[in-house]
């Protein structure tokens, strides 16, 4: 029976997900109130499970038949609404929501007048060009549609799991198997802890003395749908959400070489292998041993493993058989992010979509160590933008709060611009010149073409009060593909102007992708790492945008946050 505030909010966010569809309006009162009720759960660390349903309603933004469906919820595992929105629709159907240009009344024609109930349907729809038959449609709705599959198809991504859901579900199952008695160690492996931005699936690897109350109790959580298959020390499990979890449980002395061997990648694994034949010996998911008798060489630890192999720890982002293995052995391996003094996209509840507060967010950059914060609300440009008056009264409240803080840290008053279909931007340009700290990204026109896109961003970094581009792609990991931009010519803009890029720690975006830092590499542009957060406690996603820099091997002196606060200060003050 659940009883986590993560089961609520699982629950909450696949309600608000499937209504959309059912209803066929993303903002519907229904939909607005499941998303209002998550925002306030996330919010509280009260323990749901010994609330009644009257002290639910008392929470701001938990109206009384969502308090109903969350003690159902709690007092019987399941939610019959959410059960009969699951049975009518599929999540087939879900997955269509994926693709750029498919809202979901487009999907409900789709399937009510095409028969369309999956991606493989609406493939076989396009190739016959039956959509063109119907209102509102036509050739070019066609085209585009069948180009939106094709982008995601080079992402990867249509039939894998985003990280942003990933990492957050084996997050919760680690710390779930965690607590069963007599687990001495639990984590995640796989393409997710090498940091990939999509999965095929999870890989668990954990350390106890019986693997049968581990197996149970990864098959009773509530997020899973059904058991594929089951042995002696593993198990595989799929979600609601159609992810598939593999278990492996090891004894304690077979750790480091399980860690090791589902960790991967394929490619660096084999190299490994390899290197233990050479000496005469075998390294599998139990041991490095001698080939002939078997003794054990290592395999309690990881370190103990590339040791005894003739290298040093090489960490799992960087295990894609790119090189890393050569660079060991040279001593020539990209040295890690490190500290980061500072984070320059951040919003507070001023912007439509922020959650936090001013004072919040700072006391949340304080209690990380934080040295320079760059408040970045969104510009008028966007759905979530505020207009000049509430930005000067932000700019007053941040002055007044310095004084305040003093040297413990330096608050910037930024923002975040628009950049529009010809590269315009927010404001005026002296309006814009009072800000510390101009970010300018894209937020829309994401079907234009290829010199389009390149002309606006461009533009914009030749803009004198532009400082850094933010998510250079506009992508959305499984969701909405990157905008068609010719990377070399950005880079030279980039270079030319002295714009920073931004390396963004939103696991939606993680944008610029490892593809695009590599292409950066030997270019003299400077980047950024930011949290992109919108609530205080999203601050920490600075974290996944050192771990995508590393995955790229980007080193810490091109980022300009890695750098000591008083030279970081001195470059935001720099005018163009």
């Amino acid at each position: 029976m659940p009883d986590t505030k993560e089961d609520v909010l699982d629950m909450l966010r696949e309600l608000a997900e499937l209504t959309v569809l059912d209803e066929g309006d993303p903002q519907s009162f229904r939909v607005r109130a499941y998303e209002s009720a998550a925002h306030a759960i996330e919010a509280r660390a009260t323990d749901l499970g010994r609330m009644t349903a009257a002290e639910l309603q008392k929470i701001d933004g938990i109206g009384k038949s969502t308090s109903a469906k969350i003690r159902e919820l709690l007092d019987s595992g399941r939610v019959q609404r959410l059960e009969e929105l699951r049975d009518k629709h599929p999540a087939g159907v879900v997955a269509l929501l994926r693709i750029q240009g498919l809202g979901p009344k487009a999907v409900t024609r789709l399937r009510a007048e095409l028969g369309v109930q999956s991606l493989d349907d609406l493939r076989r729809a396009l190739a016959e060009h039956r959509l063109r038959a119907l209102k509102g449609f036509g050739a070019k709705s066609e085209d585009k549609l069948a180009h939106a599959i094709e982008r995601l198809d080079e992402q990867g991504s249509v039939s894998r799991t985003p990280i942003s859901v990933a990492l957050p579900l084996a997050e919760r199952i680690v710390a779930r198997l965690l607590e069963v008695p007599g687990v001495t160690h639990a984590s995640y492996c796989g393409s997710l802890r090498r940091f990939c931005e999509t999965i095929g699936d999870v890989d668990i690897v954990v350390a106890a003395a019986q693997a049968a109350p581990v197996m149970e109790a990864l098959s009773s959580m509530n997020v899973v749908d059904r058991v594929l298959g089951t042995g002696d020390a593993k198990t595989s499990v799929v979600t609601r959400r159609g992810t598939q979890i593999d278990l492996r449980v090891v004894a304690t002395h077979q750790l480091g070489a399980a860690r090791l061997y589902f960790t991967g990648s394929k490619g660096h694994n084999i190299k490994l292998r390899q290197r233990a034949l050479a000496r005469g010996w075998t390294l599998n998911e139990y041991a490095l041993s001698v080939l002939d008798g078997g003794k054990v060489i290592a395999s309690e630890t990881e370190e103990q493993i590339y040791q005894a192999l003739g290298l040093p720890f090489i960490p799992p982002v960087l295990r894609e058989d790119g090189g890393e293995i050569e660079a060991a052995e040279r001593g020539e391996l990209p040295r890690p992010i490190g500290e980061v003094s500072g984070d320059f996209h951040v919003h507070t509840s001023v912007s439509g979509d922020g959650l936090s507060s001013l004072e919040e967010v700072v006391a949340a950059a304080i209690a990380r160590g934080i040295r320079v914060l760059a408040i970045t609300d969104h510009a008028e440009g966007t759905l979530s933008g505020v207009g000049r008056e509430a930005l000067l009264e932000q700019r007053a409240a941040i002055r007044s709060l310095q004084t305040r803080l003093g040297d413990s840290l330096r608050v910037l008053h930024g923002v975040e611009l628009n950049i529009g279909a010809n590269g315009e931007l927010d404001y005026d340009l002296e309006f814009r010149r009072g800000f510390d700290w101009c970010l300018a990204s894209v937020h829309d026109h994401f079907e234009l073409d290829r010199a389009a896109q390149t002309r606006r961003i461009v533009s914009a970094m030749h803009d004198p009060t532009v400082r850094m581009i933010g998510h250079l792609s506009a992508r959305m990991i499984g969701a909405r593909p990157p905008i068609d931009l010719d990377l070399d010519a950005v880079l030279s803009a980039a270079e030319a102007t002295g714009t920073a890029l931004e390396i963004n720690g939103g696991l939606p975006r993680l944008d610029l992708s490892v593809e695009a830092l590599r292409s950066a590499r030997s270019r003299n542009v400077t980047f950024v790492l930011t949290s992109d957060a919108h609530r205080a406690s999203e601050l920490g996603r600075v974290r996944f945008a050192a771990l995508n820099a590393e995955r790229a091997w980007v080193e810490p002196d091109r980022i300009a946050n890695t750098w000591e606060p008083a030279r970081l200060l001195a470059w935001t003050e720099r005018r163009g």
